[in-house]
């Protein structure tokens, strides 16, 4: 039996991929930072649930010592994360973007990143096959980003882009740290979620092809690299 834990999972894309882990016959843990909202969105699926707030100690490693105490984990989704946006409702660039919102996208995408992926690790490191599968975005790409003409290159904002390639450099370091682990970043798509303000172009079923996809990695299957449900994406 496959353990896994997916941060941010009440909703979204964190729902559908424990949705669909579950049918592939894992036992899910869906991290939630309210536990009532997690509580019930684990109902719906018939998951475990967790209260995980990836921006505190404590919550994290309280969420570590009971998954510990049912058994351990094989698998772990850093998919919490947030985009930053205006009362608009739009990206905020580089003409307006502070440190305090530079560090408030970063407390959740990054540190939140490395505060549970730490806590998890002696978990990890007891599976037969421990996966590690890093929420990043086609906006992490210095490639993409600064290729003219295209929809990355036209997107105006600072924190989120440079939060997931941050995910991106730090999903290389942890694959090459720790070989036998698969540990992928994943590009979902622009998926219509709360994140982006339900501004998406595709569904969250669409969106999760992906994050599913290297959650189920064996140990033959690649680590330290950058994915979208096409293939490999370019740093």
């Amino acid at each position: 039996m496959t353990t896994t834990l997916i941060t941010g999972a009440n909703k979204g894309l964190g729902f559908e991929t424990a949705r669909r882990l579950i049918a592939a016959g894992h036992t899910v843990y869906m991290g939630s930072r309210d536990p009532e909202r997690g509580r019930r969105a684990a109902e719906q699926l018939g998951a475990r649930t967790v209260q995980l707030d990836v921006t505190d100690d404590a919550s994290v490693a309280a969420a570590a010592k009971t998954i510990e105490a049912d058994g351990g984990l094989d698998v772990l989704v850093n998919n919490a994360g947030i985009e930053g946006r205006n009362e608009d409702n739009d990206a905020i660039g580089a003409a307006d973007v502070t440190a305090d919102m530079m560090r408030q996208v970063f407390e959740t995408n990054v540190f939140g990143t490395v505060r549970v992926t730490h806590a998890f690790l002696p978990l990890l490191q007891r599976s037969a096959s421990p996966v590690v599968v890093n929420l990043s975005s086609g906006l992490a790409s210095l490639t993409r980003v600064t290729t003219a003409g295209t929809p990355t290159h036209a997107y105006p904002g600072v924190a989120y882009p440079a939060s997931k390639t941050a995910v991106n450099m730090i999903t290389v370091q942890y694959a090459k740290a720790f070989p036998n682990m698969r540990i992928n970043a994943v590009e979902p798509g622009y998926t219509k979620t709360d994140l982006n303000g339900n501004t998406g172009i595709q569904t969250v079923e669409q969106g999760a092809e992906i994050i599913v996809r290297m959650a189920q990695a064996g140990p033959d299957g690649p680590t330290g690299g950058y994915f979208d449900a096409e293939g490999p994406l370019p740093w």
